[in-house]
């Protein structure tokens, strides 16, 4: 191409009208995108307080990507999401499809290779902008309507991912003025939410008063203290934790543990898993927070 280019503006405007012609972009699945999936039907899990669930999602090609297993989920339902969220891509149709097929009498697709189909509700492809990307499988639920409940909403995650392919980076530079910062500062507000694909959130956050253990199951969080002074409590263990929200637990208080004391300047990492408290609060208390996961 270097050389066609070269050789003229015409040659080369020419050549490339003729590969676009006989080639298509793709978009890829990351592993980034296939956590965010998981997370999104763990979180449908916590909130229709599903007894289990094993969620695995595949890439365009079937192979698999990530899985997580909720306690208490029977071993066998490894393989069965595996080849639930396959299908779903490899046909590019729910799962549900083939079962209700298979129901009405057409008994002869269940003895397709299982390596590569399972007829079973509880996997959905996964689109980005009309394009089959993956795929999600979901089994060990308390129904196969509630299996597929928890896919569809791992699925639903891609309609806000960035439409980038894998090898492609990006650069493009996020700027807060002292306006919007001053404004995220005064309630406490998330400046940038993890978007396009980033592996890292900003918090401008507020407190005015103690609030509940925490623990971040898969966020570094980074701080830097701006404003007023806090004492925190990091390590020990957590009493009446419970899960909120996908990743996150809170708890009444922290048993044993560091006790620090921080003020403006102050820097503090901690990282994913780690227990966090903040005790005691002379408000308001101002601080950056970057999340890594």
């Amino acid at each position: 191409m270097r050389k066609f280019i070269l050789s003229g503006m015409f040659v080369s405007l020419f050549s490339a009208n003729l590969i676009s012609a006989q080639t298509t972009e793709k978009r890829s699945l990351t592993l980034e995108g296939a956590e965010r999936i998981i997370n999104a039907s763990k979180g449908k899990a916590h909130e229709l307080n599903a007894p289990g669930g094993v969620i695995a999602v595949v890439d365009a090609g079937g192979n698999l990507m990530a899985l997580e297993r909720i306690d208490g989920t029977f071993a066998a339902g490894a393989n069965i999401s595996i080849g639930k969220a396959r299908t779903a891509v490899l046909f590019q149709k729910p799962t549900k499809v083939f079962e209700e097929i298979i129901n009405k009498g057409r008994t002869a697709m269940a003895a397709l290779p299982d390596s590569f189909f399972t007829p079973l509700q509880g996997g959905v492809p996964i689109i980005l902008n009309g394009e089959i990307i993956g795929g999600v499988g979901v089994s060990g639920a308390s129904s196969a309507a509630q299996d597929e409940e928890l896919a569809i909403a791992g699925a639903e995650a891609a309609k806000s991912f960035s439409p980038v392919t894998a090898a492609a980076t990006n650069s493009t530079v996020t700027f807060f003025d002292k306006k919007q910062v001053d404004e995220g500062f005064a309630k406490g507000a998330v400046l940038f939410d993890g978007g396009d694909g980033r592996n890292y959130m900003v918090h401008a956050s507020r407190r005015e008063a103690p609030g509940m253990v925490e623990v971040h199951t898969k966020d570094t969080d980074i701080l830097y203290v701006l404003q007023g002074s806090a004492t925190i409590v990091t390590g020990g263990t957590m009493v009446e934790g419970r899960n909120i929200a996908a990743d996150e637990i809170r708890g009444k208080e922290s048993i044993g543990g560091e006790t620090r004391s921080l003020i403006p300047g102050d820097t503090m990492i901690i990282p994913n898993g780690v227990p966090h408290w903040f005790k005691e609060v002379q408000g308001p208390f101002l601080y950056y927070v970057v999340k890594v996961r």
